[in-house]
């Protein structure tokens, strides 16, 4: 225990038991028993230093977290067009679901052999629609949202029509493209 300390609890230990002694303690005595100036002053200075240390350590720890939880805005390339495989290969009455830059396309050939594409994702919660031959339509499992064929919504919770895309067939490839 340091010396400054030792004095201020003599001079309480005094006040108790003493009501004389209590009037008699004079303030500049128990100023002096306190720790110097020196001493709060270094004290000070490590207490700084430690919250500083404190605080980075709490940064180095919170920030990468912070960042996991918000990644950064980046935007992915669009695609213009892609191949959604043979013509051969989707018969009358069928649909295919290809990849379309980061969102699916459906390819649809109807009946009568035309060949149509829409984007795959329900305009109501973006689930991946599928075709579905025996009702000759485009459906969507999760809230049973169907399109017709030319992409119109027609019944189930989807509030607006598929995106359009256009079909092209080089050779016997289907290539559909985003319409500009």
């Amino acid at each position: 225990m340091t010396r400054a300390f030792r004095g201020s609890r003599e001079i309480f230990r005094t006040a108790r038991k003493n009501p004389q002694a209590r009037k008699s303690i004079r303030w500049g005595r128990l100023f002096s028993a306190m720790p110097s100036l020196e001493t709060r002053d270094r004290r000070n200075v490590l207490n700084w230093l430690l919250g500083l240390w404190g605080g980075g350590v709490l940064g180095a720890v919170f920030y990468p977290v912070a960042r996991y939880l918000s990644p950064p805005d980046i935007p992915e390339a669009a695609a213009v067009s892609a191949t959604a495989g043979s013509a051969r290969a989707l018969l009358p009455n069928s649909g295919r679901v290809v990849p379309f830059g980061s969102r699916p396309a459906i390819v649809v050939r109807t009946p009568a052999g035309e060949l149509r594409a829409f984007s795959a994702t329900c305009t109501h919660l973006d689930c991946t629609v599928q075709y579905r031959s025996d009702l000759q339509r485009i459906w969507c499992a999760c809230h049973n949202g169907q399109y017709d064929l030319n992409g119109r919504n027609i019944a189930g919770p989807p509030p607006r029509p598929l995106e359009t895309y256009d079909v092209n067939l080089k050779d016997d490839e289907i290539v559909i493209t985003r319409r500009s």
